[in-house]
């Protein structure tokens, strides 16, 4: 059964980022796809021992980036259905504090959630959490901004 394709897959099958890029074959490659019960997106994630800050946990880089890429395609997927547009724009993040709530552990995968605490037409406010197990190890919140066709980010998702 073939999988289905991630929002990055989808709109961004180029895009390089460390965190998303489906092109990027040292990046982390999550696949952000919309809930089931569509109250945002979601994304499970096997972390690697690469990805270690010491013996069993997750580095907390690695968890904020998790966090902001799958935060960002929710604003831009958000942005999107508002908008009524065929694909989404780019989004870049403006700001993001991630709160580490616990030890994260490399050996399952991790779960990502994200959904939309407020939005004006061109940005969101972003709520997301990663879990380990049934436990939320870190939360975030950000805002996202959808780029202007000025902005250097413009055509990376083409």
């Amino acid at each position: 059964m073939t999988p289905t394709p991630s929002l990055q897959e989808r709109f961004a099958p180029a895009s390089i980022c460390f965190g998303c890029g489906p092109a990027n074959r040292d990046g982390l490659r999550i696949r952000s796809l919309e809930a089931v019960d569509g109250s945002g997106l979601v994304c499970d994630w096997q972390p690697a021992s690469m990805h270690r800050a010491y013996d069993g946990i997750l580095n907390g880089g690695i968890i904020a980036t998790l966090l902001d890429c799958h935060s960002n395609w929710t604003a831009a997927w958000h942005i999107m259905r508002a908008r009524g547009l065929a694909q989404p724009q780019v989004c870049v993040t403006a700001d993001f504090a991630v709160k580490l709530r616990r030890p994260t552990p490399v050996d399952r995968p991790v779960h990502l959630r994200a959904w939309v605490e407020s939005a004006l037409e061109d940005r969101a406010i972003i709520l997301a959490e990663l879990s380990a197990g049934e436990k939320v190890t870190a939360t975030c919140r950000g805002t996202f901004v959808a780029v202007r066709s000025d902005h250097p980010a413009f055509r990376q998702w083409s």
